[in-house]
């Protein structure tokens, strides 16, 4: 092996003796969600076409940043961030600008307002 991907030979094993180990559960399938979700990829080889199922239980997943004897290299390894955190500095300040519009405005409207409350209490 190249040593720049891991296979999971036998998931129903691994999943019973491996991952209660490491995790609260033993799901392979919650296990693969994680491993995604730090920009690991599933290696499909060619010769499956990924469509034809594999005649061996092997599973392969591969990442940029995780090769053999490069430990230096796993800190590069971090879980995507969502998408909150990618507002971007211009679109907030936009929406600071929208807020102060509508708060003067109120303010302006409340002032309207009370000046007819004043007008029609005259009125009477």
């Amino acid at each position: 092996q190249s040593g720049s991907s891991f296979h999971v030979f036998d998931q129903g094993q691994f999943a019973k003796e491996v991952l209660p180990k490491y995790f609260k559960h033993s799901n392979m399938a919650s296990f693969v969600r994680q491993l995604n979700m730090y920009g690991f990829r599933k290696v499909v080889h060619i010769e499956q076409g990924g469509l034809v199922k594999p005649e061996k239980d092997d599973t392969e997943f591969q990442h940029p940043y995780f090769i053999r004897g490069q430990e230096h290299l796993l800190e590069n390894i971090k879980r995507k961030v969502t998408s909150v955190s990618s507002i971007k500095n211009e679109d907030i300040k936009v929406r600071q600008d929208n807020v102060s519009k509508l708060l003067s405005d109120i303010q302006l409207m409340k002032g309207k307002q009370e000046s007819m409350d004043s007008k029609l209490i005259a009125m009477k």
